[in-house]
């Protein structure tokens, strides 16, 4: 049997420290006032509703717009959905109220927000207003009846956002930064087909506008026919996904002006999250304590490994990772998390049972960790599997129509009308999320520390994993 390097358990070690650290405190870079986040921590969680308040809104066409559909103010809680998801917006309720012609949005504030200003807040799910593209980026500036200037663009209309599709954002291999990829619609096509031409040609630009505001100006590279164009240009992961989420929101071909608005208290408050927390720390050690005592070196890897789940879980809503957006962090996610780290305190405690029994059948070190670790393994993946699954479901059933779960549960779903509660989707993220960390890290991870330290002769001694003193 192949044996694990010594040097193992230290780089795990180190790597679950550097985890913990960062996902807990941040990293983060100062420039005179402003303070930029290199890696979010727990401090850049944005809490929901039921915990810090939020903010009330209702949409509506804007005056003098006649003829509005029930689908278009279906499509129009569509588009704010949408932007509030990609925002990382869990806890959120959307309603398309038909009959008022109507929208009515409730989300929770940022977690920098100090001003609780409910219009500023609002600016955040972007504005669903008329989006354009023009030839070229050039402008002029006008004033309107209110004695207002704004900038309006001099080339000629190339497209509208009827015009489009929907833009999403990919990674670029070839050149390691973030694109925007645009889909058109038919429609759209040959107008579009016909001003990259011109503009290739002569080294030109196409703007695109939402209302009175230029978003972007890319330069024309390559003439496109089949309606697939790519935008980049240096965008990190942020600004790539706030130039598909504009142009999105103005895929809309009337506008949408908010009627009213308002504050949401909290149900429960930060004084209570902090007593929560408290109250984590305070289980956290207990259980330490009682795994150490009842398992020895088996149970101190096990509270190694329950601390990277637990920071895992943490990086998974803060944003810490740049391949998944924050997440809103409500009640029900809390209560994710919680049974996560549950049922990574069951995979440890299964593990540990197993080669205690083996080192009371007087199997040898070696031979205990590995008949243990594998016949434990069964039951943490059936387990942790049927659990999985039903994270996966309550994402697919209570998500976004647009979301990955919800598409792929499609066949099953299709049937039933949308069903979007941003807590319980809140509460299978979170559970997800703690279920792959506790594959990680209470599987792989923990098993490969406890073969590595038991090379080191100074543990290498039965009654440290459950056998008999001698």
């Amino acid at each position: 049997m192949k044996r694990t390097p010594k040097a193992a358990f230290f780089i795990v070690f180190v790597v679950i420290a550097a985890l913990v650290y960062t996902s807990f405190f941040g990293v983060y870079q100062n420039f005179g006032d402003r303070r930029d986040a290199v890696i979010k921590g727990a401090s850049d969680i944005r809490f929901g509703i039921d915990i810090r308040g939020g903010v009330d809104a209702t949409f509506k066409p804007a005056e003098g717009v006649t003829g509005v559909t029930d689908d278009q103010i279906q499509g129009v809680k569509d588009v704010i959905e949408l932007r509030l998801v990609a925002d990382g917006i869990t806890d959120y309720e959307v309603y398309a109220d038909t009959a008022n012609q109507s929208v009515i949005v409730r989300f929770p504030w940022k977690s920098d927000e100090t001003n609780f200003d409910p219009q500023a807040a609002l600016a955040e799910i972007g504005q669903t207003a008329r989006l354009a593209f023009y030839y070229g980026h050039e402008t002029t500036t006008e004033t309107d009846a209110e004695g207002n200037t704004y900038q309006v663009p001099t080339g000629d209309l190339v497209l509208t956002g009827a015009d489009v599709d929907n833009a999403t954002v990919y990674f670029d291999n070839e050149s390691g930064e973030y694109a925007v990829s645009l889909k058109l619609l038919e429609s759209g096509k040959e107008a579009f087909a016909t001003a990259t031409k011109k503009q290739y040609e002569s080294g030109g630009t196409i703007s695109i506008w939402l209302d009175h505001d230029m978003i972007s100006y890319p330069k024309v590279n390559a003439v496109i026919g089949d309606g697939s164009a790519s935008i980049s240009g240096g965008f990190d992961l942020e600004s790539a996904t706030d130039l598909a989420n504009l142009i999105n929101a103005g895929a809309l071909d009337f506008d949408i002006v908010v009627a009213n608005y308002g504050s949401i208290s909290p149900t429960l408050g930060a004084s209570a999250l902090d007593a929560m927390v408290l109250a984590g720390i305070i289980a956290f050690i207990l259980i330490a304590i009682f795994i150490i005592l009842t398992y020895r070196l088996p149970g101190v890897i096990a509270v190694i490994a329950l601390a990277g789940q637990v920071a895992g879980s943490i990086a998974a809503v803060s944003g810490y990772f740049s391949f998944l957006n924050g997440f809103t962090l409500t009640l029900p996610g809390i209560a994710g998390i919680i049974l996560s780290v549950g049922m990574g305190i069951d995979a440890n405690v299964i593990t540990a049972e197993r080669i205690r029994e083996e080192a009371r059948l007087g199997k040898t070190i070696d031979g205990s960790i590995a008949t243990g670790c594998k016949s434990s393994f069964s039951a943490i993946f059936d387990g942790n599997v049927t659990t999985m699954l039903v994270a996966v479901i309550l994402m697919g059933v209570f998500g976004p129509p647009s979301g990955l779960f919800a598409k792929i549960l499609y066949p099953f779903l299709f049937m039933f009308p949308a069903a979007t509660t941003g807590t319980v989707y809140s509460f299978g993220y979170t559970l997800l999320m703690g279920i792959i960390f506790n594959f990680i890290m209470g599987v792989f991870a923990s098993r490969l520390m406890l073969q590595s330290v038991t090379r080191f002769k100074i543990f290498r001694k039965p009654w440290l994993i459950g056998g008999v003193r001698e």
